[in-house]
């Protein structure tokens, strides 16, 4: 119980909230019914991109929700297992990490893109193209991981065969950061507060940022989900959770100071300059504009073409997501 009661001191204030005009009592939520759980478990893992999650509590607690839980997992593995086995009600995760746990029969339904553009391919000096990268060592967490998802089309998309002219290093600990900062690989794909730091400190360069460069700027790089008997029990509280972590993302936008301090004192990172530049290098602005649904078409084929997943985009969207939330919320929150 120490995890949320850091939690409740940092985000007890709803100040900056309000004056952001972000907390006040849903004008639906007469026609939206009573709750049917007061408790939500939301899952806590490394990357501060998820900061709409981190820094939603205040919003929770104006949707009814009284006991706010943390469930700490390290990796995407056991991001996956705690939805799918209820250990956990929703998270933020990244989009293509999320797709062969679907296949493969995990309890997850994805409900929103959140923000688009995460992650940064860095390499080392000598590599100026992805041609560059025939025959060297990428670093990525888990072969089913988005890092390796994006390096894999990258490369194909310049004739190289992922499976034959990339070094794959899969490693978790050390982390594939923690790799080529030491120079035992030549490339990697960081998350905030990664790309910061590395910049920070003048290691390496970019080759690729999915929130400038296309495709990737196109579609969601992390997206919200649920264990799917808690979003099939309880439809309320499913909206209003996903209502406070989609206000969550236009304070984001509007107040990336007020968020940054936020990820600061809630523990969620130590670093304020590195907080404030992730606010700012992130694009969370676009869970009105863009189709959350396009997202998992665009990484399921790219997951399949790559022989990671089997399903067709269209059994994995029937199988796994739920959109009826979202656009209920678009249409609420056109502001």
């Amino acid at each position: 119980m120490a995890l949320i009661q850091t939690r409740r001191g940092f985000l007890g204030g709803i100040a900056a909230a309000s004056a952001a005009g972000l907390v006040r009592a849903p004008r639906a939520a007469a026609a939206e019914g009573t709750l049917e759980t007061t408790t939500v478990r939301l899952l806590k893992s490394p990357g501060i991109c998820r900061a709409p999650q981190y820094v939603a509590e205040t919003l929770l607690r104006a949707e009814g929700f009284t006991d706010i839980r943390d469930v700490e997992r390290e990796s995407s593995a056991e991001f996956n297992e705690a939805l799918a086995r209820n250990d956990a009600d929703f998270g933020t995760h990244y989009s293509a990490e999320l797709l062969p746990a679907i296949e493969g029969g995990d309890a997850i339904t994805i409900l929103s893109g959140v923000h688009v553009g995460c992650q940064e391919l860095f390499a080392r000096d000598d590599i100026r193209s992805i041609t560059d990268l025939k025959g060297r060592s990428v670093a990525v967490p888990i072969p089913t991981s988005t890092q390796s998802v994006l390096v894999s089309a990258l490369v194909a998309r310049v004739g190289l065969d992922p499976g034959k002219d990339i070094r794959w290093v899969v490693s978790k600990s050390p982390t594939p950061m923690e790799l080529f900062t030491d120079g035992k690989v030549d490339a990697f794909v960081g998350t905030p507060p990664e790309p910061q730091e590395l910049r920070a400190q003048q290691i390496g360069h970019v080759l690729v940022n999915t929130g400038l460069d296309r495709p990737w700027s196109q579609y969601f790089c992390c997206m919200f989900a649920g264990n799917r008997e808690y979003v099939r029990d309880h439809p309320v509280a499913t909206k209003r959770v996903l209502r406070a972590v989609l206000k969550a993302a236009d304070f984001c936008t509007t107040e990336p100071a007020g968020a940054a301090r936020r990820l600061v004192d809630g523990g969620f990172t130590p670093r304020y300059d590195y907080a404030l530049q992730t606010m700012h290098d992130v694009v969370y602005d676009k869970w009105r504009d863009y189709d959350a649904e396009d997202t998992v078409r665009f990484y399921a084929l790219l997951l399949r073409d790559a022989g990671l997943i089997k399903s067709t985009p269209q059994k994995i969207i029937a199988e796994g997501t739920d959109w009826r939330f979202l656009n209920e919320l678009k249409r609420e929150l056109k502001a």
